[in-house]
């Protein structure tokens, strides 16, 4: 199971939210490369970086942190945070992005992300469902759609989107235990994707639990930053 601390970026600081609200926000610490090498130090290879003022914006604002994240580790980075146009996503991969995280333009807009996919191939992008009652959310978490999180991974499973992580907003920075019984159950209906846990996880036994279930990596966040694991707690999975 993979390991993918997460790196959130307001105003080029590294920061957390609880529950996507802007209002709970703590930074950790003011150069987010500093993170970045620390992980790498630690053995690890993957980075989740999140552009949080992109988010907002609707637009990406903070490729320049990805850019020397990109240039001075081997981390591998999937970036997400306002990925809406061709140009901005041209922007993300240019600045040092292996894979584009999408989520609310697959539930708006699925033609056009359609054609991205068509054109830049499935394998560039990382699928993102948020999730409130098993309920697609969108728009940084405020709104919630109707479509479901099975017929959501169902239809992008069939247009080729195998690598999804999943967050159940509920559980996102309270450090209360991810969604298990959720992921247990897209597994046990999907049991060929390579779905990453997201939100909530607390300590070393969670990651246990989500490896045993089947899941493909863990993204970690504020368990991290707020010291409940270590990055001594993870080198069991970073073989």
């Amino acid at each position: 199971m993979e390991i993918i601390p997460a790196i959130d970026c307001i105003d080029g600081k590294c920061v957390r939210l609880t529950q996507g609200d802007y209002a709970q926000k703590t930074v950790y610490h003011d150069d987010p490369l500093d993170v970045a090498l620390e992980f790498e130090r630690a053995g690890i290879k993957r980075l989740h970086l999140v552009d949080l003022d992109g988010a907002k914006a609707g637009k990406v604002v903070n490729w320049k942190v990805l850019e020397r994240i990109a240039a001075n580790t081997s981390l591998q980075i999937d970036f997400g945070g306002g990925i809406k146009t061709e140009e901005d996503l041209e922007k993300v991969l240019g600045a040092g992005a292996k894979w584009a995280v999408i989520g609310s333009l697959a539930v708006k807009e699925p033609e056009r992300f359609m054609n991205w996919i068509s054109v830049y191939g499935s394998q560039t992008f990382f699928l993102g469902a948020d999730v409130r009652n098993e309920k697609i959310a969108i728009s940084g978490w405020k709104e919630t759609t109707e479509k479901g999180v099975m017929d959501f991974i169902s239809e992008y499973k069939t247009r080729g989107i195998d690598y999804m992580f999943c967050t159940d907003i509920s559980k996102d920075g309270k450090l209360e235990g991810p969604a298990t019984e959720l992921y247990q159950k897209i597994m046990e209906q999907n049991n060929d994707l390579r779905l990453v846990a997201s939100g909530g996880v607390s300590k070393s036994d969670d990651l246990y639990e989500l490896q045993r279930i089947g899941c493909n990596g863990v993204i970690i966040g504020k368990a991290i930053y707020e010291n409940r694991i270590s990055l001594d707690d993870l080198k069991p999975f970073l073989s």
